[in-house]
């Protein structure tokens, strides 16, 4: 399933098709920088598959399938479903090639970007949304048997391009968005506690700045669930000092079973 034109040209004025790209390009700059996150990463899922020995897979945020054990999922003839809210053309042309895989282009937040949408743009830029009492807060509902769900780097980005999007656009207060940023994160935990599930996030961020100051705060918003299995590790996401005010960002990381 692939959105319609009107949907595409919304989720690109949201930023949907940048995020995707500056993701790569973030990772081609950083020198190899990702690796040993990417190798703790598919090494837990490993472990996850064959913990539960599932016969399909459903992976949120399956993205450029940087963290994805992709060749040894096709290897053990699981079912994959990967799904995003877009596919790189990279990606839908390394799956083509194969049966037991399935792309499904899917708004992972249940629907949450068009009910941000339209609840901006129907406000005039003179009189500016105030606030988000209107906006529900689905839970995401595939209409299909996920089997094993694989939540990839996926908990802590639902909000970001929303909050982003709703700072230019909309006059929210700081702390109805915080409280919206939590109840996204929940909703996608609620769906994950229902099936047997890889949750794979990073819950806080160290920022060393030029200053040579750091500073530490939290991405997750919420409370994650009792795990069979977990495991923690460091992410250096931007050893490349992207940012001009900062050396580097470490993403702390969790992965739980459940």
């Amino acid at each position: 399933m692939t959105h319609d034109t009107s949907y595409r040209r919304m989720l690109n004025k949201m930023g949907y098709y940048n995020y995707h790209n500056a993701l790569i390009n973030r990772h081609m700059n950083q020198e190899g920088g990702w690796d040993s996150h990417l190798v703790h990463t598919r090494e837990f899922i490993m472990k996850a598959l064959d913990l539960y020995k599932p016969e399909k897979v459903t992976v949120l945020g399956s993205g450029w399938l940087l963290d994805l054990p992709f060749a040894e999922m096709i290897e053990k003839n699981i079912k994959v479903r990967l799904v995003d809210i877009v596919h790189p053309p990279e990606v839908i042309s390394q799956a083509a090639g194969f049966k037991n895989v399935e792309l499904t282009e899917a708004d992972i937040t249940g629907g949450l970007i068009e009910n941000v949408w339209r609840e901006v743009v129907k406000h005039p830029f003179y009189k500016k949304l105030k606030s988000l009492e209107n906006i529900s807060i689905p839970e995401y509902q595939p209409g299909y048997d996920p089997g094993m769900v694989l939540s990839l780097n996926l908990l802590t980005q639902l909000e970001y391009l929303l909050v982003l999007f709703l700072k230019k656009q909309a006059l929210i207060k700081e702390e109805e968005l915080s409280q919206f940023k939590s109840e996204i994160q929940k909703k996608h935990l609620d769906f994950l506690k229902k099936h047997h599930s890889v949750l794979i996030s990073d819950i806080s961020e160290t920022i060393t700045k030029k200053s040579g100051q750091t500073d530490t705060f939290p991405t997750l918003a919420t409370n994650l669930p009792p795990s069979d299995f977990k495991e923690e590790w460091t992410w250096s996401f931007d050893k490349a000092g992207s940012d001009n005010y900062t050396i580097s960002s470490l993403l702390n990381v969790v992965a739980l079973t459940f």
